[in-house]
């Protein structure tokens, strides 16, 4: 009897491109898993199991690739190998862009001013080298670090020392080139805005042009806490100040600008509450560089940011631990790429700046509508007081939007317009940790604003030596906002005032 020996062959086919295939996908994880930890973005918790099941899926996979000859399941996990190399890829490349821009935006430590040589607008000078031999006018003690970095950059363009005239304050300088006793003088461009509030030089930017601008690179100090009256240390691990700054300004973000938006926020990660204090722009304070002479809370951006906190920090009794700064530009272009926000308004009324249209109540607004809607002062009674409000409301739906799911689709633009219009001191390590804790609390924050309040006034503020308007500020507002501040830093929960 015959016996026939029946054996199951093996499919024919090749373990080589399935282990090539599960190969690149175990690089592209462990890639993604360095980048993921190095970040500290991700809390532990979600980590560490996404990272376990990557690598069971990546082995399954290679499971699934193994022999060619298993054609349909071989076909499969290709096609879903693929996949997720291609999602890991892109995981990879959005970790590197958000972790680069983080960096980029808090590794910043100078500032610039930007010192202008102006001549009189009929002036026949079109280079520094035309004005070689020629005296220069400039300030005889305001902010003297500036000009002293530009007479020493202009003395090594011209290779001579130059001849220089002081004058006590803006006007008698200006009168200096107006009436020829300098050829050209030497100012820091955020005075241009100083000099054209000057009743009689608001024609200031017509009357002289710009020969050539200097820029100095000073170093932004750390904020002087001494001075202050508060016992609060330093930003604490759950609880910090932080002043929010919006500049104008025609030479970048990192240049010295009078800051149009002067907002202090105090956050607590315990009890998740941010307090807003929006101090007007005309605040009639001493500056912390000014020996007691008071000024418009503005001016103190001109003297740099540090001077600004530092001016703020005085005024409240309190440390103010961290800055961040945005442009105007800059913000539009972030509004714009969050995809818009729905602000609230507490008036209808249409602006002065693109002749928007708002309603009360809730309005959805695009980068230049939101930005307009920021700036407006002159279409409301209480003027800059009521800006200061609709600042602090944009703030609020700026972070209810960041906070909200469908901002992950597109980080991408708002990296790109984060990235060279905002800036802080914030460290990333501090960033990485409120991101961090946001993920795994999904905590709902709760955002309290406050604004202090003034009367009308006018005096001669330390940067202009000429009357002007001010705002005198209200001492018991002032204390409230100091109050409520300490309040959010000690974690009691507090409610809108």
């Amino acid at each position: 009897m015959a016996h026939s020996n029946h054996r199951q062959e093996k499919p024919l086919g090749s373990a080589v491109p399935g282990g090539i295939l599960t190969g690149i996908l175990l690089v592209i994880m462990v890639v993604l898993d360095v980048l993921l930890v190095r970040s500290e973005l991700l809390p532990m918790k979600y980590l560490a199991p996404g990272m376990v099941l990557l690598l069971i899926l990546v082995m399954l996979l290679g499971v699934m690739t193994h022999w060619t000859g298993r054609t349909g399941r071989f076909a499969f996990g290709t096609v879903v190998s693929v996949l997720i190399g291609v999602v890991m890829v892109y995981g990879i490349v959005a970790l590197y862009m958000l972790t680069n821009t983080l960096n980029s935006i808090t590794t910043v430590t100078t500032e610039v001013s930007s010192v202008g040589v102006y001549v009189l607008t009929e002036d026949s000078a079109e280079t520094l080298n035309d004005l070689e031999g020629d005296t220069f006018g400039i300030l005889s003690e305001l902010d003297r670090d500036s000009t002293d970095g530009a007479i020493e950059q202009l003395s090594e363009d011209l290779d001579t020392e130059i001849a220089t005239a002081e004058y006590d304050s803006l006007v008698l300088l200006v009168e200096g080139l107006y009436n020829q006793e300098c050829r050209a003088i030497l100012l820091s461009s955020a005075y241009l805005d100083v000099i054209a509030e000057i009743d009689g030089y608001t024609d200031i930017e017509d009357r002289i042009r710009e020969v050539s601008a200097l820029e100095v690179e000073v170093v932004v100090e750390e904020p002087d806490t001494q001075g202050t009256e508060s016992e609060v240390s330093s930003a604490s691990d759950t609880a910090f100040t932080m002043y929010i700054s919006g500049i104008d300004s025609r030479n970048g973000l990192k240049a010295k600008s009078r800051s149009d938006v002067n907002i202090l926020a105090t956050v607590n990660t315990e009890t998740h509450q941010i307090l807003l204090v929006s101090t007007p722009r005309d605040y009639y304070v001493p500056l912390s560089i000014s020996n007691g002479a008071k000024d418009k809370l503005t001016h103190a951006g001109i003297y740099g940011v540090s001077v600004s906190m530092d001016t703020l920090a005085m005024l409240y009794g309190i440390d103010v631990d961290y800055y961040f700064r945005v442009s105007f530009e800059g913000f539009e272009e972030i509004v714009d790429a969050l995809g818009g926000v729905s602000v609230y308004s507490e008036y209808a009324f249409t602006s002065t700046h693109g002749g928007y249209t708002f309603v009360e109540g809730y309005n959805y607004v695009n980068g230049a509508q939101a930005l307009s809607f920021a700036r407006e002062r002159y279409a409301f009674a209480s003027g800059d007081r009521q800006r200061g409000k609709n600042q602090m409301a944009l703030i609020q739906a700026m972070i209810k939007k960041a906070l909200s799911p469908d901002i992950l689709v597109k980080y991408a633009s708002i990296l790109s317009a984060v990235e060279g219009n905002f800036e802080t001191s914030l460290s990333y390590d501090l960033i990485a940790d409120l991101v961090s804790d946001q993920l795994s609390t999904g905590a709902d924050w709760e955002i309290i604003s406050y604004s202090v309040d003034g009367s009308n006034g006018s005096a001669v503020p330390y940067s202009m030596s000429t009357t002007a308007y001010v705002m005198i500020p209200d001492e018991e507002t002032v204390a409230t906002a100091s109050e409520l501040m300490q309040a959010v830093l000690d974690g009691e929960v507090i409610s809108q005032p």
